[in-house]
């Protein structure tokens, strides 16, 4: 930054909100002026739904702008985050940005200039909470006007999030989609100039931007992108409007990344894709998530990962890879969301109870001991009580290990919040009690075949409930709570379980790693 970007800067940290805008604005070249401009690109639902596919330029050249380098010195940000493995990694993106610009992180509001809300737009109920908050950040506007408030992520990608945010929350000072995160530096700077609020949302879908910079959390485990977006349009699902179209990473570059994360010492690694085992079908290569699953196979890498996988994606090649074992890990997270062939068509899923069930079969037969774990939707629109028990044998037969489960919320130009629906709310819940318990009873009898048997445990540190007491993951994701040294964190140890309970299981470390059950 020269001396006279720096001076320029300077008057925007000191500005008056009334006052020094139109000097700064006096004194500006025409190129400066466009940071005046508030750009307006409504995400449209409608676009959405009539894609079709278009080349996806990769780019490698992001950098921080040389007028934003150092700005954030002596400043701090917030980012909150709401949602999935996605918006965390987003969210870590996003950190890393603000550093590279000089910022430093800060967890409590009152110290930050710049708080950022990373929004999820799955259910209702995530959406109320992001209000609820923008409500509660208005008094810190109020108290410090020089506070940069924003939302960004999947709900800053619906068109009635938008329109409610600029007439009832004109305080916010940007507004910024899944697909901009790189233009943070840019968005920023126009948010400290304009007296407008900034939005920036495509309803068309980004390309794909390498050599991002990430503030992780931690060293042990780490998320890696390989696709973005999801073209399955499930009828109840907003990820295809707020995400955009399947596009994929080139294999090297996920592959450049995953060593490099080996290198500086991570444990393991998390490939995450809104719909993981479409991975590569848009790159026309024939090489998928198999392919690349059996080249990470060959890294210095403990333990390789995947989610959230799609049952009609599943294919044999990723099978056959999984079974190698090595790094490759048989826990797998397989959602299913409805146990009746009848609601799986409506729900636009194009999978029959059948198709999943022989799904499993072969995964059963290739990886006998694989833990399976799913999603499971309750109440959708009409769902019978004869379709509701169709969902519960297939949680005993397939006998899952652990499942996310909801009740239907519907999400506004969806084709699924326009289903009348005659369920009463009443009885949704009282089927999800009666699907939790019996998730619970299985995820019970489970654990229990773990009692005095020897676990690896990939460290993670303190338990969340008992600073005196370490936690960590098997390979098949179970929590384990045991007594250890610190030098454990970050380590792969061998512990005894001596107590199974519903979710979680308590240890003792111990030296031999003879008869390990993982």
């Amino acid at each position: 930054m020269n001396e006279q970007q720096r001076k320029e800067m300077d008057q925007v940290r000191q500005r008056d909100p009334e006052n020094n805008l139109e000097r700064i604005k006096e004194k500006s070249s025409d190129d400066f002026m466009k940071y005046f401009e508030t750009t307006y690109q409504p995400p449209n639902m409608r676009d959405a739904q009539r894609r079709r596919k278009q080349d996806v330029d990769v780019h490698y050249d992001f950098h921080i702008p040389e007028e934003m380098q150092g700005v954030g010195e002596d400043r701090k940000y917030l980012i909150r985050t709401y949602g999935c493995q996605m918006n965390e990694h987003d969210t870590e993106v996003m950190a890393g940005i603000f550093e590279a610009m000089g910022y430093e992180s800060t967890n409590v509001a009152t110290e930050a200039d710049v708080i950022l809300l990373n929004t999820c737009a799955i259910r209702e109920n995530a959406e109320n909470k992001v209000f609820g908050e923008i409500g509660h950040l208005k008094s810190l506007k109020r108290e410090n006007p020089d506070l940069i408030l924003g939302v960004c992520g999947c709900m800053a990608q619906e068109e009635g999030v938008v329109n409610r945010i600029l007439k009832k929350h004109p305080f916010m000072d940007m507004i910024f989609g899944t697909h901009n995160i790189h233009k943070v530096p840019e968005l920023l700077k126009e948010a400290m100039f304009s007296k407008e609020m900034v939005v920036d949302v495509w309803s068309k879908e980004g390309d794909i931007i390498e050599n991002l910079p990430r503030s992780r959390k931690g060293k042990i485990k780490a998320w890696v992108n390989v696709m973005y977006g999801c073209d399955k349009f499930c009828t109840y699902c907003i990820v295809p409007y707020t995400r955009g179209k399947e596009r994929s990473r080139l294999p090297e570059d996920i592959i450049q990344e995953v060593r490099h994360l080996a290198a500086q010492g991570y444990k393991e690694v998390t490939l995450l894709g809104q719909n993981v085992n479409a991975y590569g079908k848009d790159l026309d290569i024939g090489y998928g998530l198999g392919d690349l699953m059996d080249d990470l196979h060959k890294i210095d890498i403990p333990r390789v990962r995947f989610t959230t996988s799609h049952p009609r994606d599943f294919d044999d090649r990723l099978i056959e890879v999984l079974a190698k074992g090595g790094n490759m890990l048989d826990h797998i997270h397989l959602p299913v969301q409805s146990g009746s062939s009848d609601v799986l068509k409506i729900m636009g899923r194009k999978y029959s109870r059948e198709d999943y069930l022989e799904l499993v079969r072969k995964i059963r037969e290739a990886m006998p001991n694989a833990t399976l774990t799913t999603d499971i939707i309750v109440g959708f629109p009409n769902e019978t009580e004869a379709q509701f028990q169709e969902t519960l044998s297939l949680v005993e037969e397939v006998g899952f290990e652990a499942a996310y489960t909801f009740i239907f919320s519907p999400r506004e130009n969806t084709p699924a919040a326009k289903m009348r629906d005659k369920v009463p709310m009443d009885e949704k819940k009282e089927r999800l009690q009666r699907l939790n318990a019996l998730i619970n009873k299985q995820s019970k009898e489970t654990m229990e075949l773990y009692e005095g048997e020897i676990v690896h445990v990939l460290v993670e540190g303190e338990s969340k409930n008992n600073a005196e007491v370490l936690a960590g993951y098997t390979k098949r994701n179970k929590l384990v709570n045991f007594v250890g040294p610190d030098s454990a964190i970050g380590q792969i140890v061998p512990v005894k379980i001596t107590k199974a309970k519903t979710w979680s299981l308590d240890g003792e470390m111990v030296e031999t790693t003879t008869g390990v059950k993982e």
